[in-house]
């Protein structure tokens, strides 16, 4: 029989105070790795600062999922256009795409006409609340980011995602596109909130 032994950190609390230890964490375990590509989302920036802070020197390549324009405000963007700026100077790639775990789905489940969940956000939620809401993050991010064609669907990343803000969840995933999903693979966990 044959296994590996990893470390796994469960945080506390969920939520942004886990963010710098969810960087160092991820940092890690991609250099332990080998891999080349840490995927994190951030809907201000604030959270990608952290991950670019402490990736510096380390030679791995910073992708960072956005919400969508709209998300929050017609038209808007949440993201601060400063820290994308300055991140985009550095050579981290920015990804803004369509919710891959709701996107229209979800005008269809919030609609009074129409009502109802779907398969997706079924999905969503079983990973929001059977493992941790930063899991479903991470799994999205990842989706959306192979859809945009910012990483390869062929070896793994890091990826990491939160609970409302920060970065609390951090895991190994194999990517896949959104039409390929069950090709997705999440190998590891590397931290997330204990209780949720």
């Amino acid at each position: 029989m044959t296994f590996i032994q990893k470390k796994i950190c469960y945080f506390e609390k969920p939520g942004e105070s886990n963010t710098r230890d969810a960087a160092t964490f991820a940092v890690e375990r991609a250099r332990e790795l080998k891999i080349n590509t840490i995927v994190v989302a951030s809907t201000s920036g604030k959270t990608a600062q952290v991950f670019f802070d402490a990736m510096k020197g380390s030679g791995i390549n910073l992708v960072v999922v956005t919400h969508v324009v709209g998300f929050t405000k017609p038209g808007e963007w949440e993201f601060s256009e400063e820290i994308a700026e300055q991140l985009r100077k550095e050579g981290v790639r920015i990804v803004t795409g369509t919710h891959a775990l709701s996107g229209v789905e979800r005008a269809f489940s919030r609609s009074p006409k129409v009502g109802g969940g779907s398969r997706s956000e079924a999905v969503a939620e079983a990973l929001r609340r059977v493992v941790a809401v930063g899991l479903k993050v991470a799994v999205e991010c990842v989706l959306i980011a192979a859809d945009q064609g910012a990483i390869e669907v062929s070896g793994e990343v890091v990826a990491a995602g939160g609970t409302a803000s920060g970065a609390d969840t951090v895991c190994v995933i194999h990517p896949a596109h959104t039409g390929s999903f069950f090709d997705l693979q999440v190998r590891e966990i590397v931290a997330m909130p204990r209780v949720r």
